[in-house]
């Protein structure tokens, strides 16, 4: 069933999704991870591709950047193709000291100043957990190797602010880190029914010019795509 966003049919698209907010580490991922993989969506360029990994079928697809975008690709595959699982695997800033460059975060609890949990019909909620199902298999898979964190992050509504007043605040509530889409994909998990866990990998630490390049971001993040996807094919 084809959406105005998505272009596969119903069938090409599987009951467990990962998503990135580039596509082409959609592509990276395609490319590395999965067998016979095929391009299933290709519109506005928000690709995904559905294969097998260890045997299991698994669509990954692209949500772009900010909690609209992610909110209308996640509620397609979950109200339109029945999808049951998303896990969302990207990058964010480290504002936790403790947490460096590359480290992983499994992510329990988003944070959000935002009202867009009220403007997707939910109470006007600030705080939304992930599915627990997948949280703790991701906690059985890790066993407490070094480098994984799993904690919460603030998810805002903005990249570019003058000041780090916010990330203060959250990092006082015990913040790890903060991003752009995990708490939305945790809002429209819960409207439709559906599973939702984010999984992050650092690419900068927040107050300081430790950053990594556009590249290492397309094309590295092993670590949190593995994870991700061992996480899936283990999952009911």
């Amino acid at each position: 069933m084809a959406t105005i966003h998505n272009s596969a049919n119903a069938n090409e698209i599987a009951k467990n999704c990962l998503m990135c907010g580039d596509p082409l580490r959609v592509k990276f991922i395609a490319e590395n991870f999965l067998e016979n993989a095929k391009l299933v969506n290709s519109v506005r360029n928000m690709f995904a591709y559905t294969g097998t990994y260890k045997g299991k079928e698994i669509t990954v697809m692209g949500h772009g950047m900010g909690m609209p975008s992610i909110s209308i690709y996640a509620h397609e595959l979950y109200k339109f193709y029945g999808v049951k699982n998303i896990i969302r695997a990207g990058s964010c800033g480290a504002i936790d000291s403790k947490i460096k460059l590359f480290d992983t975060i499994i992510v329990k609890n988003t944070f959000t100043s935002s009202n867009i949990a009220s403007q997707l019909g939910l109470k006007d909620e600030k705080v939304l957990a992930c599915s627990d199902n997948l949280f703790n298999k991701a906690k059985e898979l890790v066993k407490g190797e070094k480098g994984y964190y799993f904690g919460d992050v603030l998810t805002s509504d903005v990249f570019y602010t003058p000041n780090n007043d916010e990330t203060d605040k959250y990092l006082k509530l015990g913040c790890l880190a903060v991003e752009m889409e995990a708490f939305a994909l945790n809002a429209v998990a819960k409207i439709n029914g559906g599973n939702s866990l984010t999984i992050l990998t650092v690419s900068d630490i927040v107050g300081s010019n430790e950053i990594t390049t556009a590249e290492q971001r397309q094309n590295s993040f092993t670590n949190m795509i593995k994870l991700a996807l061992d996480v899936l094919v283990n999952i009911d």
